[in-house]
């Protein structure tokens, strides 16, 4: 089964060379902004002389209203974006998995219960309780995490159920059951190990959700809280300067684009690996 696996995982990455540079994409990006501190340039540093300085040698992404550097701020801001994508999707697929499973597993009245409250929640606008929700909490990247996390686990909740309801006919299940094993021991031992690659795959796309979650709460001024940088909360700083200095809006941008699309392309390619041949 490992061999058929990576033989997979060559495939897919050989037939689709987007995914392959999104992975690039997504390691450098990770790496810049996990070493930022090595760039030996304060993002906080405030020089009043240099405000509004374009791209140079010195200043490659340019300096920003307060002449800070932007290319340093770029760094932090990955740094901020991408631990809100990846941290929202750990605790959205951690909640998805287990209502999910549950659900499914359980069936009756459990399940009818569970599946009423993720189609109450998916016909909520996320977007505006997560607004409401900012106003409540103390603006911060802890909140932020959270305030996604719990808004965003529905989906994976379904594809968990559907999964799981599968898996219930299955003789290894039908087995532990007649046996006598407890029900979470089903559940954690025999039911999510033999989903984890569709939830592998719903997690991908998940981290690209959160990004653009957190950069339109940051452009709103609702997300990380100054001076810590994000990419959309320097794209909500940018908007007064777009005709005097574009490059505060592009740089960031082109920053968000690259990721969600990297995150897209590799969700899809996890798709086709591990879809059933």
């Amino acid at each position: 089964m490992r061999e058929n696996l990576l033989k997979n995982i060559k495939t897919g990455f050989k037939t689709n060379r987007l995914a392959v540079l999104g992975v690039a994409i997504i390691v450098l990006f990770s790496l810049l902004s996990a070493f930022a501190f090595l760039y030996p340039v304060n993002p906080n540093a405030i020089s009043v002389t240099n405000r509004l300085a374009a791209p140079s040698l010195l200043h490659p992404f340019g300096t920003d209203d307060m002449g800070r550097d932007y290319f340093t701020r770029c760094l932090y801001g990955g740094r901020s974006s991408l631990l809100v994508g990846f941290l929202s999707m750990i605790l959205s697929t951690a909640i998805g998995i287990i209502v999910g499973s549950v659900s499914g597993f359980m069936g009756g009245k459990t399940d009818a219960v569970l599946m009423r409250l993720v189609d109450a929640l998916m016909s909520l606008p996320t977007f505006l309780i997560m607004v409401v929700m900012n106003a409540y909490f103390e603006p911060g990247i802890k909140n932020v995490i959270f305030i996604i996390g719990f808004l965003t686990w529905m989906n994976i909740a379904r594809i968990v159920r559907g999964e799981t309801i599968s898996l219930n006919q299955r003789e290894y299940v039908i087995y532990s059951r007649i046996s006598g094993e407890r029900k979470m021991n089903i559940i954690f031992r025999h039911i999510i190990p033999n989903i984890m690659p569709t939830i592998i795959v719903a997690a991908t796309m998940n981290i690209a959700n959160a990004i653009l979650m957190e950069s339109a709460l940051s452009f709103f001024g609702l997300g990380i809280v100054p001076p810590t940088a994000s990419w959309g909360s320097m794209l909500s700083k940018a908007q007064g300067y777009i005709a005097t200095a574009p490059y505060l809006a592009f740089f960031p941008g082109l920053l968000i684009l690259l990721t969600v699309i990297s995150f897209n392309y590799l969700g899809e390619v996890t798709r086709k690996i591990f879809e059933p041949k």
